[in-house]
């Protein structure tokens, strides 16, 4: 009996359940009430972030670019500042753009285009006075007259608007501070500024009715000062030289002992020789060795994934690069006049990242691996292609420091050898990379190696 009535009401259960179901089907229901729904964005990165995130020699050719143009006025010394930021948005305002303090590739193509033109438009070089060693920067075309002697050399233009001394001097116990004392009282000076650092200081301000920037140091008892006077009407051409030239302005190059080898420099400059699409490029392995990063200029950082003592030849491989064109290398020269395309050292160039050409010949080829190359091609030209005059791969060309005490000038004498292209292409048959293809055209095929150190 209870058997029956627990049945019963099991199913009078379940055809109520099926009622109600069917009655909720029947009954439209109550539109749902819209989600609102907030985007989280993510957090924007400063500027000075991703100025960090450079590295020291793209925030260094960036502050030498921009203090070309005018938009900044600091030391060009590769560190993270709010006045470099500044700069930035002062340039991207002066080109109708929004200020955001960080540049686009368009806008970072336009500012070294406009910095180049600037550098071209004064004649800008670096070169070395032959009476001191000092190497410096000098607008060759606002100064075109050039006089030296015992006490220094003078450039100047020809109305005399605007000077450039390099004096030098002896003193016995110098002190960059007592040193900028001295020159705050020369009688006609108004200083308006100041620096005194134990290893240089820097004074500007008026001389008479023309402005001045001076700039000194010292070593043992020889003191060296740059002094630059300008007319006032001259300034918005001559202030951008004038941070160019504080940058570049070296008293006392450091020269090769017997001892060991030359000082490595904290940032160094090569090139490579582009030798597969896809991302293998051949450089000077002294160049790159021992860096914290390697970087190619516009592409990012690389990869060393092999190395050629006996031949001072590095493979790099960069992964993911776009645009990349191999040279062919697959026909041997047999002439000995040589054709050469690099891209030099950017304190040879004002900080310009421009592919030149220069000529060199050696004896002969087929003599071995690697024959001397004459003359020497300019800094940061290591590493690069060299083509005969029917535009054939001859080898690759790297610069060799002589370890000497020093000539009477100061300057560090040098010289540079061909790698045969019958190793260049040995080596990287050895690697696994096929340079049998590619194209004619060096110029397209060399990019700038960057090389980091501590």
């Amino acid at each position: 009996m209870r058997s029956a009535l627990s049945a019963t009401f099991v199913i009078a259960a379940g055809i109520a359940a099926l009622g109600f179901a069917a009655a909720q089907a029947q009954t439209p229901l109550a539109p749902a009430k819209p989600v609102t729904t907030i985007p989280i964005r993510p957090a924007l990165q400063k500027p000075e972030d991703t100025a960090g995130a450079m590295s020291q020699a793209e925030r260094l050719a960036l502050q030498s670019d921009l203090a070309w143009v005018g938009q900044y006025n600091g030391a060009i010394s590769g560190d993270v500042s709010e006045r470099m930021v500044n700069a930035i948005k002062e340039f991207q305002k002066a080109r109708g753009a929004k200020p955001t303090g960080v540049l686009n590739p368009q806008e970072r193509g336009a500012l070294a285009d406009t910095a180049k033109r600037k550098q071209e438009g004064v004649g800008w070089k670096i070169q070395t006075d032959p009476g001191t060693g000092v190497r410096l920067g000098i607008p060759t075309k606002l100064v075109p007259q050039q006089a030296s002697d015992a006490n220094g050399t003078k450039w100047t233009s020809p109305t005399g608007t605007i000077q450039i001394q390099l004096a030098r001097r002896k003193e016995a116990g110098p002190t960059t501070a007592k040193l900028a004392e001295r020159e705050k009282k020369e009688p006609g000076r108004t200083i308006d500024y100041t620096v005194v650092k134990p290893d240089f200081f820097v004074l500007s301000g008026l001389q008479g009715l023309k402005k001045f920037y001076m700039r000194g140091t010292f070593k043992g008892d020889e003191v060296r000062i740059l002094t630059i006077l300008y007319d006032q009407a001259t300034e918005n051409t001559v202030e951008p030289v004038v941070i160019a030239m504080s940058s570049a302005f070296n008293a006392f190059p450091a020269v090769a002992q017997i001892a060991g080898p030359p000082p490595r420099k904290s940032v160094e400059y090569g090139t490579g020789l582009v030798v597969s699409d896809d991302g293998a490029i051949i450089a000077d392995r002294q160049i790159t060795d021992g860096c914290l990063t390697v970087a190619i200029a516009g592409h990012g950082n690389a990869d060393r994934v092999a190395e050629d003592k006996a031949h001072d030849l590095a493979l790099l491989r960069i992964y993911g690069a776009r645009g990349l064109k191999a040279l062919n290398l697959a026909n041997a020269a047999t002439k000995t006049a040589l054709d050469l395309t690099g891209i030099a050292d950017p304190q040879n160039q004002g900080g310009g990242a421009a592919v030149t050409g220069s000529k060199a010949s050696v004896a002969q080829l087929g003599g071995g691996s690697a024959v001397a190359l004459t003359p020497a091609p300019a800094a940061g030209f290591s590493g690069a292609p060299a083509l005969d005059g029917d535009g054939r791969f001859a080898g690759v060309a790297l610069l060799k420091p002589v370890q000497v005490a020093g000539p009477a000038n100061g300057i560090p004498s040098a010289q540079a050898v061909l790698v045969t292209s019958d190793t260049v292409r040995d080596f990287l048959k050895a690697n696994g990379v096929n340079a049998t293809g590619g194209a004619s055209d060096a110029k397209a095929s060399v990019v700038r190696v960057i090389c980091v150190r501590k």
